[in-house]
């Protein structure tokens, strides 16, 4: 019977999100709630024929995929995983199959990561977190917060995400600005924002919000010189990915109060060490990669996990994100590729 990993699960949703049983009939399941090392992954993960991820949660790099000979298929959310050695899973005959975000089941919960990013931005600007770790302690009020009305809200990239967050701002009554390499002035006014240069938006801005995709273009794209233009009161707001911005210059900034503050979802490493500097700063607001980490949002990715392990197990075409994989792939039905709709 084949075993299935599903990698982790940190809040122990999955086999409650999604109806497993296509899977369970036919396989036996293991659902890992804590966060394996590339060690620990490299010894428990052996059986195992199949590895269902979430997101860029578990890295798999060429030297664990060689050490995992049963291996057969992974399943990865989104297109791509960008943790995850495509060359190396091809080379060992792994296949490596997409979530189809064409579902419908998808588009309802679009809104996750940007409602998540305005609550950290809120939570930021008005010291919630400390406040409420004072109200536990039995203190009271410390701080003193910014009004977000009149301010600039500046948004480094306007895609999906970007553009929702354009809509918050203008709601709380904020002038958006906005930038990203390839934004047109149409583009940003159809959403009411406007263009301004990189260096600009820095300038002006009293809150700048990521919402970039990770690439070679983007990443460090946030440094010393882009922080040093901030204003001493301006917070940065990352939910996108944490080496978009420059971590040590982040920190140096931080530390030396140069900015405000930060509100952090993503990070270089995930989970950051438990000493590491961002957890003990005082002008952080931080939370553990939870902008896509909604029931519902978690329910459509592991549904469509489970139509794709079911895929595999009946022999039927799966979505492959590596399409060269299947020629060189361990099991026979491996050459049926969908194309991408």
């Amino acid at each position: 019977m084949p075993r299935v990993a599903i990698l982790d699960d940190y809040a122990g949703m999955a086999l409650e999100l999604a109806d497993w049983s296509p899977v369970s009939n036919r396989s036996e399941i293991t659902v890992f709630d804590r966060h394996l090392s590339e060690a620990q992954a490299a010894e428990v993960l052996q059986p195992f024929d199949v590895i269902c991820t979430m997101r860029e949660r578990m890295s798999l790099p060429r030297k664990l995929i060689e050490r995992l000979e049963n291996l057969k298929p992974i399943t990865i959310v989104g297109m791509s995983l960008p943790t995850l050695d495509m060359a190396a899973a091809r080379e060992s005959g792994v296949l490596v199959a997409h979530s189809d975000f064409a579902n419908p089941r998808f588009a309802a919960v679009r809104d996750a990561t940007p409602e998540l990013a305005w609550g950290l931005l809120i939570a930021t600007v008005r010291n919630l977190a400390d406040e409420h770790r004072r109200m536990r302690d039995g203190g009271w009020q410390r701080s003193v917060g910014m009004t977000l009305a009149g301010k600039t809200l500046g948004l480094l990239g306007l895609g999906r995400t970007g553009k929702r967050m354009a809509e918050y701002g203008r709601v709380f009554g904020m002038e958006v600005v906005a930038w990203s390499q390839n934004l047109t002035e149409q583009a940003a006014c159809e959403v009411g924002a406007r263009r301004v240069e990189k260096a600009v938006l820095f300038e002006r801005s009293d809150v700048v919000s990521i919402h970039l995709v990770l690439s070679e273009r983007t990443r460090g794209l946030v440094g010393e010189p882009e922080l040093a233009l901030m204003k001493p009161h301006a917070y940065l707001i990352n939910t996108s990915r944490g080496p978009i911005v420059d971590e040590s210059a982040l920190i140096s900034a931080l530390r030396a109060g140069r900015i405000a503050g930060a509100g952090l979802d993503v990070f270089d490493i995930e989970p950051p060490a438990p000493d590491h500097p961002l957890r003990q700063l005082p002008n952080v607001t931080l939370s553990p990669h939870l902008g896509y980490v909604t029931r519902e949002m978690l329910a459509a990715f592991y549904a469509d996990t489970v139509e794709t392990v079911a895929a595999w197990l009946d022999g039927t075409p799966v979505r492959i994100a590596n399409p060269e994989a299947s020629a060189s792939s361990r099991v026979g039905h491996a050459g049926g590729i969908h194309p991408e709709p």
